[in-house]
């Protein structure tokens, strides 16, 4: 009965994650993660909003960056599968978007690695298609 107690806490947070996002809730989004995050996305020197971080408020302005960068009514990420395992969860999915500066469009898909104790994001870690990105920063 613990797993599925556990599997479903990760899905609420996880979703509440998503809702805050989609709201552009910075502020949810801070509070739902832990103090110290292990953050993961491949480091793209061309890419405005990807950079290490790992605090609560570090993670939570990524979300703010990306849309300083990207015009907003492009934005767009769909949700493809959605799978939980204990405190662990995984999603697929599509995103796309295009860069304000250069007016470029990016596309790919991604996966998202999720990890939640306590109520909180202690894992975040994010796949997608950089080179899409990266080219659509590129003047």
């Amino acid at each position: 009965m613990t797993g599925t107690v556990t599997a479903d806490a990760t899905r609420t947070t996880v979703n509440a994650f998503f809702a805050a996002r989609a709201a552009g809730d910075t502020a949810a989004i801070t509070a739902l993660f832990a103090d110290e995050v292990d953050w993961l996305l491949a480091a793209n020197p061309v890419v405005p909003w990807i950079r290490p971080r790992r605090t609560a408020a570090e993670c939570a302005a990524q979300f703010d960056e990306l849309m300083a960068h990207v015009v907003a009514a492009d934005a767009h990420a769909s949700i493809d599968t959605f799978l939980v395992d204990g405190s662990d969860a995984v999603v697929f999915g599509q995103l796309s978007g295009t860069v304000r500066a250069t007016g470029k469009p990016f596309e790919g898909p991604f996966a998202l690695r999720l990890t939640v104790e306590d109520g909180h994001i202690t894992r975040h870690h994010l796949y997608e298609n950089s080179l899409s990105i990266a080219q659509a920063c590129t003047p």
